[in-house]
């Protein structure tokens, strides 16, 4: 059977990483989901001194200003079972640090991935995704967000989409409108990545709106 990519962008690490362990307990195989998280301001908790297993750090300064030419993985001891005792931090240029796990991970530390092939969102759109939709999900990570992928044939398709959209997931098409507002065309993988005080302004505003 034919796989299909599904994808979802949401505003919380939280509520990305309970969207991947709901994923899991209905049946969806760790090995066809993937999370990426924005984590420049360490909300996910995992970069903490002494979690790093890599001799190899993230290259956050590389990663920030947009002059790396790739991402690059460390291996962080992530908790609990399935995908998420797998995390691991990358640098992604004009993201900045994340936290990710999952088959998606290959694509973003493939060489030179990070110039050549536009980073996240041109890894999202060779995996399937649509390309206007895949810019809209780098920017979200890009300004703190978290992206969860699944990729599943028509037997589970349901059941993982059902799941994906069970915790309120960002709205592309008016997330894209508010973006092309303040005069985004598309997400710049040679832009500079947010900074904590930006990223927090954006959650901030995210809060306010939805409430």
């Amino acid at each position: 059977m034919a796989m299909q990519t599904i994808t979802r962008l949401y505003d919380s690490y939280d509520d990305a990483t309970a969207v991947v362990q709901a994923l899991e307990t209905a049946g969806i195989p760790h090995a066809d989901i993937s999370l990426v998280s924005n984590d420049t301001d360490n909300r996910s908790g995992l970069t903490a001194p002494g979690t790093m297993t890599t001799a190899d750090p993230v290259d956050t300064a590389a990663a920030a200003d947009g002059s790396g030419t790739g991402a690059t993985l460390g291996t962080v001891l992530g908790g609990g079972a399935g995908l998420l005792a797998g995390l691991g931090m990358l640098a992604i240029p004009g993201i900045g640090p994340i936290v990710a796990a999952g088959w998606l991970v290959a694509t973003l530390t493939g060489a030179g991935v990070g110039a050549a092939a536009g980073g996240l969102a041109g890894s999202l759109a060779g995996a399937g995704v649509n390309e206007t939709d895949a810019h809209v999900h780098a920017e979200g990570v890009r300004r703190g967000g978290a992206v969860v992928t699944v990729r599943t044939d028509e037997t589970l398709y349901e059941t993982a989409e059902a799941v994906l959209d069970g915790r309120k997931p960002v709205d592309l098409s008016a997330r894209r409108a508010e973006y092309e507002t303040e005069g985004w065309t598309a997400h710049d993988h040679a832009a500079p990545a947010y900074t904590t005080d930006q990223i927090t302004t954006e959650r901030k505003r995210r809060v306010i709106s939805v409430s």
